[in-house]
């Protein structure tokens, strides 16, 4: 190829570049960024050090080479494009727990249409936008579920930077985005990065719930609230208490992120948030119909691990809450359920809670149970109700004496 051919064809993608960026508001695309399709030869370190470590959530692509390289992805790949949708982050005139209608909070990248579909009808706008132009485009698109890790697409792409808080943030809209990428064999011309504005800060690593932030940019996942919610299984006393009413997700360190202050982003129609669905009433999450849940929730993100876990983290806040109005309920899941889970957290509630009505049905319960693991959630809870009732006299011995 000719230096005058290699300029004009150079020029050609330089053009449809600006073009796309042109069409943004049509195709439904916030922001968008190019990267070259080199391999993620620091991030294969990073994770590998994070599996030694035992860091990993278990719901990553396990190929680390995938993850990596974008020419797995797409034979002789020359180039990267990462799009971002930006998300609402409140709630306009939410509703609020009281006692005795106590409520749970889904997380906010729940909010609205499930964002896997909202993206991958962006991208593959974006995808017939491309081959209109360029019929013999190969492309391949993913959305979070893809092999490749979207946030060092989006940090290399210019899209934000990479914050202490594992999220890419972006100047304009904060860390409340989505994220998509395409490889492409089309050699568009690549994007700055953006420099890492976080400096001194550390407020989302000292507000972890958890501690899971263990460092800047490093996640002990197993250690996230969000993964711990979509658990299926028992969940540690040291994590129940955690959870307090989250029912999905966790956005603490996004929260107290000062980029995020003030920024909340309603332009999108498929992505707002009926209040009602993400901040519902706990107790009747309780009894909740798999036609029921699929009705409320099928079409968002907080559906993909099922009824279950939601259904848990509801008996976890409803004891978290200390809520009395609601041990005839949990009397009903710990008697009558057919899942140990749920018999056990909701033995884990009522010690929670406590009182008379707890113990009588914590003692029946003890009389009827199979389960191994439910039976010695059952004493437990026991244990903490009669720990509880001595603490109790002890305090009153004491005020008496003073």
């Amino acid at each position: 190829m000719s230096v005058t051919t290699e300029r004009v064809t150079e020029k050609r993608w330089a053009m449809l570049k600006e073009e796309i960026r042109g069409a943004l508001d049509e195709l439904g695309i916030d922001k968008i960024g190019f990267a070259s399709a080199e391999p993620f030869v620091e991030l294969k370190q990073m994770l590998l050090r994070h599996r030694e470590r035992g860091f990993e959530s278990g719901f990553e692509e396990p190929d680390l080479d995938k993850r990596t390289d974008p020419a797995l992805s797409l034979e002789r790949p020359q180039s990267l494009v990462s799009i971002a949708i930006a998300y609402p982050s409140k709630l306009i005139d939410p509703p609020k727990s009281e006692p005795g209608a106590y409520r749970g909070i889904i997380s906010r990248s729940s909010w609205g249409e499930d964002y896997h579909r909202v993206l991958r009808k962006r991208m593959a706008a974006l995808e017939a936008f491309i081959r209109e132009r360029v019929p013999d485009a190969r492309i391949e698109s993913m959305v979070d579920t893809g092999a490749l890790s979207d946030r060092a697409v989006a940090q290399r792409a210019g899209i934000g930077w990479s914050g202490k808080n594992c999220a890419i943030i972006t100047p304009e809209f904060g860390s409340w985005v989505y994220l998509g990428e395409m490889v492409t064999n089309i050699p568009f011309p690549p994007d700055q990065p953006i420099t890492d504005q976080c400096g001194d800060c550390t407020i989302c690593i000292d507000a972890c719930p958890t501690e899971a932030l263990v460092g800047p940019g490093q996640l002990n996942s197993s250690r996230c609230i969000s993964f711990v919610t979509q658990t299926k299984d028992f969940v540690s006393d040291e994590f129940m208490r955690k959870i307090g009413n989250r029912l999905y997700g966790c956005d603490t360190c996004q929260i107290v992120c000062p980029v995020n202050k003030g920024k909340n982003w309603t332009h999108q129609p498929d992505l707002q948030p009926d209040p009602e669905k993400v901040k519902p009433l706990l107790k009747p999450l309780l009894t909740l119909s798999n036609r029921q849940f699929r009705e409320d929730y099928g079409d968002t993100a907080a559906s993909w691990r099922g009824k279950k876990p939601i259904q848990r983290n509801a008996v976890i806040a409803l004891g978290n809450f200390r809520d009395k109005s609601a041990v005839t309920h949990l009397r009903e899941v710990l008697l009558t359920d057919e899942r140990p889970v749920l018999r056990g957290t909701a033995a884990w509630a009522l010690g929670r809670i406590g009182g008379e009505e707890a113990r009588e049905a914590l003692r029946v319960a003890a009389g009827r149970e199979t389960d191994a693991q439910v039976i010695e959630r059952i004493g437990l809870a026991e244990a903490a109700l009669t720990a509880d009732e001595q603490e109790g006299k002890t305090g009153t011995n004491r005020h008496r004496q003073h």
